[in-house]
C-alpha cells in the first residue's frame, strides 16, 4: 500500500502533518521505507493490531481512526488525532510485545 495519511489532500500535504505529528510525539521521522502502515502487538494478553487509516483496537476506547504510527527507541507510538496529535499521549507498544510490521510501499 501507498504512504498516506487519512484526510490529506496529497502527497505533500500527507507528508507535512506526518513529519509535524512526528514532532508533536518526539519521534524520529522516518526514511520512506520505513514508514508504518501496520502494527501487531500484544496488550495486556490481547492481540492487538493497529492500522493507519483504521481505528484502533477497542481496548483503548478511541473513537478515531490511525493517522501514524512511529518507531521509537524501545516503543512504537500509534498515533490518532485525539491520543497524540491534539490532547492525549499517544497508544504506546512497548518493542518486546510487537509480533509484526508492516511498512508502506
Amino acid at each position: 500500500m501507498d504512504f498516506f495519511v487519512p484526510l490529506a489532500k496529497d502527497v505533500d500535504q500527507a507528508q507535512s502533518v506526518y513529519s509535524s505529528i512526528a514532532e508533536h510525539v518526539s519521534a524520529p521521522t522516518p526514511t520512506n521505507d520505513k514508514r508504518i502502515q501496520k502494527l501487531v502487538w500484544t496488550h495486556e494478553g490481547i492481540e492487538c493490531i493497529g492500522e493507519v487509516g483504521k481505528l484502533p483496537p477497542e481496548i483503548f476506547r478511541a473513537d478515531d481512526e490511525i493517522l501514524a504510527i512511529f518507531e521509537c527507541d524501545n516503543v512504537y507510538k500509534i498515533c490518532t488525532q485525539n491520543r497524540g496529535v491534539i490532547n492525549f499521549d499517544p497508544i504506546l507498544a512497548t518493542v518486546d510485545a510487537v509480533k509484526s510490521v508492516i511498512y508502506f510501499d
